[in-house]
């Protein structure tokens, strides 16, 4: 073979076009833009469920970040599920809701030009977060036409779009501003008020260029957290009713960034640097009176922060011996410096007591090589390394245990990463993948001696915890039409990330493993139909014997899910119907309560006026089910129980937050 035979292949590797002889894994891919765009979002973090097999859901206010379900866990807000736009991390560590936390709701679906996904540690590019998947996600740098758009919608919907962009030789700026607001099916009303702003400049031609980019976020809210089932049985409490109206919060998010590329025949350079303020403030319920049966349980988790990072990379043809191959190397550096992480005893929004207050600084270094190496023209395979070492310092503030929690501390972990690829006939392909991975813990967690709650000694954790993962796969695409996967898997992790229903949080648990099987199937039926179908089923279990009176069941972990639709586009028409299916699983270690499954039927349809005027419809739950985004299950206590003294150290219940019911909004785009 020439040196320079694969060089096409090089710039399309990986998930940006997920074909047989680029792709390297069954289970990575890219999304198709049309589809995507298509498909009705209740909420802008729903565009992952363009990657197959996640399903995003949420159990408080539409200013939260979404709760997420991928291979055999629920992974809360992202514990381990990695997410970037742009090339800028969206998870957050050590964060005060919850590690690994990604708040998209600062994402503008409309701008999105592309979602690239991987699942598994098998790559040397996957860094923290990214143990069961990760989605990378782009904006556009021009748009076809400048537009503005107005939505209306149930529970007093509003949303206002414009966004544009002008090109003048090979300079380009684009902006867009957004303006959301949103009452909700709630009893109490959510009052989402939102605004978001994108401002980019670009310069280049296809082969070399750099782009600016600006973002600014703001959102505040009232939210409806999950709510004890008995209460919504007995008649207590509707099923959209609240326990706390003073529950909600707000976060802003601004940030700056650029990227720069070269591309040429002896290969592809990327470097991108990023700098980003954030501000969070929530308040949450989930226990009502159980921990303080006279100002009741609601607590304040506070973040700010401001988080700086740069990375690098290049792809490049080589040789190894008579073999053509492809090496990719790069190093990346994130630094978070969080002012304040706290979280605070409150009643009504008032604090009452400080549990913790820290001051937080940590960077993550990086480094990581892969060879992939075509052995002739059926077989190829790769090899890859990557280095992490995250540093970090924990000061206390808090001036009872605040001390004896602060220190400083660094962790390291060497991931090696392999693949072997079998190319069957031009329509067949089969992978084999395996690699180490990890996310990273709390470092408060870290440097921890004593609880703050109860002022016992405390167990530290590890700042980096690892996983291994393996995959067998099996790809099908007879032309590209259509495309079938297969992917056969299995990850064992260290040490298991859970929820804690009293604190709202996660913490490290037992060693935990995982097992399950994917399916997807593409199919563009013709020029105006596409039809999509996932399917995903899951096994995941506590490792060693289980303590004394729990089992070895991961408390949440999807078992199964189902997605499938189909987009229709055509002329003036588009249409997209979407069903997605999430199954049962265990509420608590030893499966004795489960959730119940819940089914969603989502329609979106547009039509063209003319070249101007564009009329929109979504409906959302079109069959009016009355299933719940997210089931807990653990105890709390009323403040009618408290009076009633019925409590007795709280109830064992679920904790259901309801999915909305049938709900509809129109929209006008007016293209300039």
């Amino acid at each position: 073979m020439a040196q320079d035979s694969h060089l096409p292949e090089i710039e399309v590797r990986g998930p940006r076009d997920a074909t047989i002889g680029a792709a390297d894994s069954a289970s990575e891919g890219a999304a198709e833009r049309q589809v995507f765009q298509a498909r009705p979002k209740l909420r802008p973090g729903d565009i992952v469920e363009a990657v197959p097999g996640v399903v995003a859901t949420q159990h408080s206010g539409d200013g939260k970040a979404n709760q997420y379900f991928l291979r055999g866990f629920n992974l809360d807000h992202g514990t381990d599920f990695a997410v970037s736009l742009d090339g800028m991390p969206v998870n957050m560590p050590t964060h005060g809701h919850g590690q690994g936390y990604a708040d998209l709701n600062f994402l503008i679906p409309e701008l999105v030009s592309g979602v690239k996904y991987r699942k598994g540690p098998y790559f040397a590019e996957g860094g923290d977060f990214s143990l069961a998947g990760s989605a990378s996600l782009d904006y556009f740098s021009a748009l076809d036409a400048p537009f503005a758009e107005i939505s209306y919608g149930s529970n007093n919907y509003k949303r206002l779009l414009a966004a544009g962009s002008r090109t003048v030789g090979d300079q380009t700026w684009l902006g867009a501003v957004e303006l959301v607001g949103n009452d909700g099916p709630w009893n109490v009303s959510e009052d989402l008020k939102k605004a978001n702003a994108v401002l980019r400049y670009s310069q280049g031609s296809p082969t070399q260029g750099f782009s600016i980019t600006g973002m600014a976020y703001k959102s505040r809210w009232t939210s409806t957290d999950q709510v004890p089932e008995r209460l919504i049985d007995s008649g207590a409490l509707p099923r959209f009713g609240s326990l706390n109206p003073t529950d909600g919060g707000e976060t802003q998010r601004v940030s700056l960034s650029g990227k720069w590329f070269n591309k040429t025949a002896a290969g592809e350079t990327n470097v991108s640097a990023y700098a980003i303020a954030y501000r969070f403030k929530l308040f949450s319920d989930f226990t009502y009176f159980l921990n303080n049966p006279v100002n009741g349980d609601q607590f304040e988790q506070t973040d700010r922060r401001n988080i700086f990072g740069a990375q690098a990379s290049h792809v490049m043809p080589n040789k190894i011996g008579s073999l053509d191959g492809v090496l990719t190397f790069g190093a990346s550096w994130r630094g978070d410096r969080i002012g304040e992480v706290g979280l605070y005893n409150t009643e009504a929004r008032q604090r009452l007591s400080t549990v913790r207050d820290d001051k937080v600084s940590e960077d993550l270094f990086s480094i990581y090589a892969q060879q992939l190496v075509y052995f002739s023209d059926r077989w190829r395979g790769y090899v890859g390394l990557r280095g992490d070492t995250l540093r970090y310092d924990v000061q206390g503030r808090e001036p009872v245990y605040g001390p004896l929690n602060s220190g400083k501390g660094h962790d390291s972990l060497a991931s090696p990463k392999a693949g072997l690829i079998f190319t069957l006939t031009p329509q067949h392909e089969f992978y084999l993948n395996a690699g180490v991975g990890f996310h990273s813990n709390d470092v408060r967690g870290a440097t921890i001696s004593v609880d703050p709650q109860t002022g016992q000694a405390a167990d530290r954790v590890p700042a980096l915890v690892k996983g291994k993962g393996a995959e067998l796969g099996w790809r099908f695409q007879p032309n590209e039409d259509l495309t079938t996967t297969v992917a056969l898997w299995k990850l064992d992790l260290d040490s298991e990330l859970v929820y804690v229903g009293d604190a709202g949080s996660t913490e490290p648990g037992r060693a935990s493993s995982r097992r399950g099987i994917e399916a997807t199937l593409k199919w563009k039926l013709n020029n105006a139909f596409r039809f999509e179908v996932d399917a995903a089923l899951s096994r995941a279990r506590f490792k060693g014997i289980a303590p004394e009176g729990e089992g070895n069941y991961v408390d949440n972990a999807v078992e199964r899910v189902l997605a499938t639709g189909v987009t229709y586009i055509d002329g003036p028409w588009t249409a997209s119907l979407w069903l997605r299916y999430l199954g049962p699983r265990a509420l608590d270690t030893l499966n004795t309560v489960r959730s119940r499954s819940t089914t969603l039927l989502n329609f979106g349809t547009s039509y063209a006026v003319n070249k101007h005027l564009t009329l929109g419809l979504n409906v959302f739950n079109i069959a009016g089910k009355k299933g719940n985004d997210i089931e807990y299950y653990y105890a709390s206590c009323t403040s009618g129980e408290v009076v009633s003294g019925s409590c007795n150290g709280g109830v064992n219940d679920r904790h259901v937050h309801p999915m909305e019911p049938r709900s509809a909004r129109v929209s006008a785009k007016w293209t300039f």
